[in-house]
């Protein structure tokens, strides 16, 4: 079990306050829990899974990586993909900005806080082994709280291609993790028809 100091503790405590806002209700593991909240504690939960020794900026990171995302809705962008794109580009910026304060008013230093920064905004993944971790994770709770309402919504030859894609973002050993995902039997079916 890893050892919380003072301020990583008071950290993830005023994330998950500000997370808690999300007025999307979703139901994670028997609980309804507000959206953002989940993402975070999901993905800090995977995180620990492929690193059980992750720093407390790799941690960070994960909890606030869909820090009050809920402010900017994917509606207030352009349609289609270069829409969806710019949106979740400027989401990592913003997650990655308003963590900073949250970071500084619990006493961590400047470097810490740019670490966090950088992994929240994951734009070294190819070459930063930690950032590939909280892509991981972010895909593990997508997959995990969005799968069901998204098979409810898309044609299945879209569907597909969206778990193809998120699939294609992870790492070998964040895909391995799918399998201990608390799925359906029918959101497994489709898992496993995407990917085969």
């Amino acid at each position: 079990m890893r050892s919380l100091n003072g301020n990583f503790q008071a950290a993830l405590a005023a994330i998950d306050a500000a997370n808690a806002h999300d007025p999307t209700i979703v139901n994670v593991r028997g609980v309804d829990v507000p959206l953002a909240l989940a993402h975070g504690q999901l993905a800090a939960e995977w995180v620990l899974h492929l690193r059980p020794d992750a720093s407390d900026a790799l941690l960070l990171a994960a909890r606030a990586h869909h820090l009050r995302r809920w402010e900017t809705p994917r509606s207030s962008y352009p349609e289609g993909r270069a829409g969806y794109l710019i949106w979740r580009r400027d989401q990592k910026s913003r997650h990655a900005l308003q963590v900073e304060s949250i970071l500084a008013d619990q006493g961590y230093d400047q470097t810490t806080i740019a670490r966090t920064q950088d992994l929240i905004r994951r734009q070294h993944i190819s070459t930063d082994s930690e950032t590939q971790l909280v892509e991981d994770a972010a895909c593990l709770v997508f997959l995990e709280t969005q799968l069901a309402t998204l098979a409810e919504r898309l044609e299945r030859d879209h569907l597909t291609t969206i778990i193809q894609k998120t699939a294609a973002k992870m790492s070998p050993a964040g895909r391995a993790l799918v399998e201990l995902l608390p799925l359906s039997a029918a959101e497994r079916l489709l898992l496993s028809e995407a990917l085969a």
